[in-house]
């Protein structure tokens, strides 16, 4: 890695630490529900807002990151964003009734939208671009770990001590983070005093928010259930006016001439699918550990860890590897791993030794820790630096959409299948057995689809 100056590194780091802080906090809250619906005794549905109400805001707000990005200063943005989260964290760490626990998250969510966007933007005017892979493989011990040792660090907080430490044992880290952020943190790029896009902030808002909201609520209900095909198809209309404003405005929010740089939308198109197989995927396995198996949430936790484990060893190696190979030769090798630790979560069954979850699990984070950063920094590179804030947000935007359809694309396989089998007769430890085989079968398939895009990536050239 190029040498840094003592402030580029200062930056570097403190950003790094604010990154995996709000990943960490996004993937903390799912093993710890059921401990928060008994306590303000609410039902299921409520308690998936702890996840959905998050995921809405921040995603609501990643497409702002390109105007605030360039409209304000690095340190000035950054300080603000990690005071809003930490104000967040707080409020939820003492909510004394479910209402405002809901929104801390989502006060929490709006300084969380900020910070992985931001993060490109800086890693790319840090760095060259034969060096941004091992500052993105750096970057990838933040995005890659965080939520993978998630889990079990939840299970291990709800198991032993009250679920408010996940977010009172957190805030002491993030005064920490913003103390030093306040004394070391200098601006990078350039401040463009541009105008503000109401009406573009309008459309992004209520269009990718009910698209959020009806792939949120496939997991409660069905497709044919209003409140997932009405908010879909409302949010896709919506979004669609949003392209279309911002392609016909003089000054838009979220520059989409991005996409006409051709390895950024291959590697757009390839994460698109990859999202898909992986977040619905990465459902699959605690639903086998905890529902069919009816092991604990630590256990479950501890299945996943050794995965989490090798994501945080190999990042940095990761990047290196694309720095010298780059996307075109790594993507597809880290996929054919993945695919095949999908394929053996495939074929777990219900007295299946807890070794083989384990062994499929890490292969098939080894595999994402090879695909992952090099096609994120793949998409950045093709773009020229002025036009980064854009690029970072609509890859960011795309990716929490893709992600969401995945879920709940999946969840639907899943479900559907368990009810066949519930029907045809058998017990519902089976059914929910076969629902899990063709989720991963699924997830498998889309994976070959991933690898097969991988082709279409052109040789890539130096950006400036």
């Amino acid at each position: 890695m190029q040498s840094l100056s003592k402030r580029d590194r200062g930056v570097l780091y403190i950003l790094m630490a604010g990154v995996f802080l709000s990943f960490l906090n996004q993937t903390l809250m799912n093993t710890a529900l059921p401990s928060i619906m008994r306590e303000f005794n609410i039902t299921t549905a409520l308690g998936q807002w702890m996840t959905n109400g998050y995921m809405l805001v921040n995603g609501v707000m990643v497409p702002l990151t390109a105007f605030l990005i360039q409209r304000y200063k690095t340190r000035n943005l950054y300080l603000t964003a990690m005071v809003i989260f930490a104000t967040g964290t707080l409020i939820a760490g003492f909510a004394p009734t479910y209402p405002i626990l809901i929104t801390g998250r989502m006060i929490q969510a709006i300084g969380g939208g900020v910070f992985g966007p931001l993060m490109n933007v800086i890693v790319m005017n840090l760095f060259t671009s034969d060096k941004r892979g091992a500052a993105m493989g750096i970057i990838g011990l933040a995005l890659n770990f965080a939520p993978t040792i998630g889990p079990t660090l939840s299970g291990f907080i709800v198991s032993n001590v009250s679920w408010r430490w996940l977010f009172l044992g957190i805030a002491p880290l993030m005064i920490i983070d913003l103390v030093l952020a306040a004394l070391m943190l200098g601006n990078i790029g350039e401040q463009k005093f541009l105008k503000f896009d109401f009406v573009g902030v309008i459309l992004s808002s209520i269009g990718l928010g009910t698209l959020l909201y009806g792939f949120s609520n496939v997991g409660t209900g069905d497709w044919t259930s209003p409140n997932v095909w009405a908010f879909i198809l409302i949010g896709s209309l919506v979004t669609y006016g949003f392209v279309f404003q911002q392609t016909h405005t003089s000054v838009p929010l979220l520059n989409f001439k991005v996409f006409t740089y051709h390895n950024f939308w291959v590697a757009v198109l390839i994460n698109v699918v990859l999202m898909t197989a992986l977040y619905g995927g990465a459902l699959m396995l605690p639903l086998y550990m905890q529902t069919v198996r009816g092991t604990s949430a630590l256990i479950s936790g501890l299945v996943i860890m050794p995965g989490a484990l090798v994501t945080a060893m190999l990042s940095p190696t990761s990047g290196k590897l694309y720095d010298q190979y780059g996307a075109r030769v790594l993507a597809p090798i880290g996929l054919g791993i993945t695919f095949v630790g999908t394929v053996i979560l495939s074929s777990l069954a219900l007295d299946t030794p807890l070794w083989v979850p384990v062994v499929g699990q890490f292969i098939r984070q080894v595999g994402l820790v090879l695909v992952m950063m090099p096609i994120q920094t793949e998409a950045f590179n093709a773009v020229p630096l002025a036009l980064m804030p854009d690029a970072s947000a609509a890859f960011t935007t795309v990716r929490q959409v893709a992600a969401s359809f995945g879920t709940a694309a999946l969840i639907t396989v899943y479900s559907l299948v368990t009810l066949a089998q519930k029907q045809a007769g058998h017990s519902l430890k089976v059914a929910e057995m076969q629902g899990i085989h063709t989720a991963f079968w699924m997830a498998s398939l889309i994976i070959v689809v991933s690898g097969l895009l991988t082709l279409l990536l052109h040789k890539r050239q130096p950006s400036a």
